[in-house]
């Protein structure tokens, strides 16, 4: 079909040897770029998988937390760049992201963003607000956008995207599946969830206090709502070399369908 995630990391907040969760869904030759990470290197990875930012004219942001947020104003910089020196940049960049996270990024542009780019804003890069349960074909993909109705302050958006005549994918932003929004995400074939540690490391970690959830938690999570294929990622670094082994372990102790921790730059068929 054509499908791809390519993932550009994959480390929650703190992460310093991997980047931040944040990836591309490749539509044959279409691309929607899903966050940012929290830095400039969100541009060197995405040049390590092959993508050129030229191509890249859908961008989703799921909530306006640094490790999600900054590196889109990397990525906005750079293709306003481009616009800017001429014809380097062809057509229109699309953002989508909810009413906070929209403020958010607009402000960070008009106070990070030169002049030069910021007459850009609204006209050729333009931010598009998205409402729970919204409808939309976004990089060739049906797509519908989903309050994740987290339990914390800050508003999240997740979506799920139509992958086949009854294949789904669907992503969460990095809270925890909430029972609210169960039936849309059942029987998905893709989820791409967060897992912010081993279960035998909460103590430590203390992911509840962070609004996260463990790979167990995941994993019972997935089963029960019948998905086929479980991505879990948004995780410590502690254990880096082991981790794709560690948390596929304990994932399959829980849930039946086939398992994903992704290293960064990894690509996946879809």
């Amino acid at each position: 079909m054509g499908h791809k995630l390519i993932v550009l990391g994959t480390g929650n907040a703190g992460a310093l040897k991997c980047y931040n969760t944040c990836f591309v869904l490749q539509n044959k030759d279409e691309y929607l770029l899903v966050d940012g990470g929290g830095g400039n290197r969100i541009l060197s990875n995405l040049a390590d998988s092959n993508i050129d930012v030229t191509s890249i004219h859908n961008i989703f942001v799921s909530h306006n937390h640094l490790d999600h947020i900054i590196g889109i104003v990397w990525v906005i910089r750079k293709i306003a760049q481009m616009m800017w020196s001429g014809d380097q940049y062809e057509g229109i960049l699309n953002i989508y992201s909810s009413n906070e996270t929209t403020e958010g990024l607009e402000i960070l542009c008009k106070v990070l963003l030169n002049g030069g780019f910021q007459k850009y804003i609204g006209d050729r890069i333009r931010f598009n607000q998205v409402y729970d349960r919204q409808e939309l074909e976004v990089a060739g993909y049906d797509v519908m956008f989903i309050d994740i109705k987290t339990k914390r302050s800050e508003k999240q958006f997740g979506f799920k995207a139509k992958l086949g005549d009854t294949d789904y994918l669907t992503f969460l932003g990095d809270r925890p599946c909430s029972e609210d929004v169960y039936e849309i995400v059942k029987d998905s074939k893709w989820l791409l969830h967060e897992s912010a540690c081993l279960d035998k490391d909460k103590d430590k970690v203390n992911p509840h206090k962070k609004g996260h959830c463990t790979v167990k938690e995941a994993s019972e999570i997935a089963e029960k709502l019948n998905i086929k294929n479980l991505v879990l990622w948004h995780t410590e670094e502690s254990d880096l070399a082991n981790r794709k082994h560690t948390y596929t372990k304990e994932a399959k102790q829980y849930f039946q369908g086939n398992v994903y921790v992704p290293n960064d730059l990894e690509v996946i068929e879809l």
